[in-house]
């Protein structure tokens, strides 16, 4: 059994910013919220891993990349090798790198994926879908019905493409983690504080609120200016920790995830504990802000714990807690 299953992407970035640029970087969501979320959960030596991963790759995976994942604590067992291509994506960052454009997206075998649980792993503490297929994510939500908490994340082409089963996932899902972007598209809304309530009373999505309330909890990562939760014991709001140099912003969304939900693990009814989320948000923040620091998931992979306490501890003093 492993304590955080984590299902998404797993993938190889090609990208290019103002201070950095690099080819075939390991990456994807579910990499870069499993590097963070393994952090938060190490193994014990000799003990079993306590994060695991579910996705697909091709056939042209590195095993050296493998055996980096499963050096952090990260169990690989549920992987699928599939023949083909690993799932790419090419991006720039200019000026700020407040966005991204996409220069190429090869989804290969994520385009044939069907997720299958391991048995042991269908009752972790905390389940993530991260950004795939809404098809995908409705079919892990229904393989894990005991999960003590389960999250949701997902990208513009699926709230385009795939709004009817991206409905039925949020729906099926505690929490919702979103940039504002998204809250503002699935909603219709033009200011994201006025999408919160309809995503979560079910209002706008397929189906109205007929079809169900939405997820019980919705977290907007809004980038340089920080983040919000509306959780059912209350708001939060949290500032970004101000990094002086900024090398690359791919994958901090999912690191922040990550870092969240392994520091709500073997919390039960945490989410109506507002100084525990506060606390796991706080954890998010600061480690996301580590995943800044270098081309992909490449700074966290290497974070020592001396560096992140007292950048915690600055941040903690900055927020006033």
């Amino acid at each position: 059994m492993v304590e955080m299953l984590i299902v998404g992407s797993i993938g190889y970035d090609d990208i290019e910013t103002p201070e950095a640029s690099g080819s075939d970087i390991l990456g994807g969501s579910a990499i870069h919220s499993g590097v963070a979320s393994s952090f938060h959960l190490p193994k014990v030596p000799g003990g079993p891993s306590r994060v695991g991963i579910v996705g697909p790759v091709g056939d042209d995976f590195s095993n050296s990349h493998q055996s980096i994942l499963e050096g952090l604590g990260i169990d690989f067992s549920g992987v699928q090798r599939l023949d083909g291509k690993t799932f790419r994506w090419s991006g720039r960052y200019e000026g700020t790198m407040e966005n991204v454009e996409t220069i190429s997206t090869e989804i290969n075998v994520l385009d044939e994926f069907q997720p299958e649980i391991p048995q042991p792993w269908i009752n972790p503490n905390v389940l993530f879908c991260a950004n795939t297929h809404p098809s995908s994510q409705v079919a892990v939500l229904d393989q894990c019905p005991s999960v003590e908490i389960s999250a949701i994340d997902t990208f513009m082409l699926w709230i385009e493409q795939e709004f009817e089963t991206l409905s039925l996932a949020l729906r099926k899902a505690d929490i919702a983690i979103l940039n504002e972007e998204e809250v503002c598209a699935i909603s219709g809304e033009q200011v994201f504080t006025q999408a919160i309530q309809p995503i979560m009373s079910g209002a706008c999505l397929h189906g109205g609120k007929e079809a169900g309330s939405g997820p019980r909890a919705l977290i907007v990562k809004r980038g340089s200016s920080g983040v919000l939760a509306n959780l059912p014991c209350g708001t939060i709001v949290l500032p970004a920790f101000p990094v002086k140099e900024i090398v690359d912003p791919t994958g901090c969304g999912d690191s922040f995830a990550g870092a969240l939900l392994a520091n709500m693990s073997d919390r039960k009814g945490i989410l109506n504990d507002i100084e525990g989320m506060r606390s796991a948000m706080v954890h998010a923040v600061v480690t996301s802000s580590f995943a800044l620091g270098g081309l992909g998931s490449e700074n966290l992979q290497s974070l020592e714990r001396g560096m992140y306490h007292g950048r915690m501890d600055r941040y903690r003093r900055m927020v006033g807690l």
